[in-house]
């Protein structure tokens, strides 16, 4: 039996534009939008090559950290389509590639550790206790697959 290798990259999805209006995340929409830049840059080639095991497994509206998965190969066309893309959902965005990794748990760890650095960060400008145990919970929220990790 063979043994198929995958890729885990670790995104940070920021808006151009520093409007209002929130940037929701949803894995489909990432999916598709990193699909039609493949798409654009490598042709049928490069969307048959990444279709095989590619996923957005994760995504976070308020760190705006996503998770996707390839197969290990054809994961270097994604390394080099995600820092093109400047369209999420109708969005003007800007993507970088902060982690990639070979086990999901490691590219998990990542996360966790960058939310808690962006926490503390952001615990500096609230007042109350109450303000704070908030923001811990929105940011510190993990889907339940994750939580295995931790």
């Amino acid at each position: 039996m063979v043994r198929f290798k995958n890729r885990y990259m670790v995104l940070e999805i920021t808006p151009h534009n520093r409007s209002d209006k929130p940037l929701i995340l949803k894995t489909t929409v990432l999916h598709d939008a990193i699909q039609q830049e493949v798409q654009k840059l490598y042709g049928d080639f490069g969307v048959a090559a990444i279709k095989a095991g590619f996923n957005a497994k994760y995504c976070n509206t308020h760190t705006k950290i996503a998770l996707v998965k390839a197969r290990h190969g054809p994961h270097k066309f994604l390394l080099r389509a995600i820092p093109l893309m400047n369209d999420v959902g109708g969005r003007h965005v800007k993507i970088n590639i902060l982690y990639v990794g070979a086990t999901i748990k490691h590219c998990f760890l990542f996360i966790r550790k960058h939310q808690e650095k962006k926490l503390e960060q952001i615990w500096a400008s609230l007042r109350t206790d109450t303000e704070r145990k908030e923001m811990e919970e929105a940011l510190m929220t993990l889907t339940p697959a994750m939580k295995d990790f931790t």
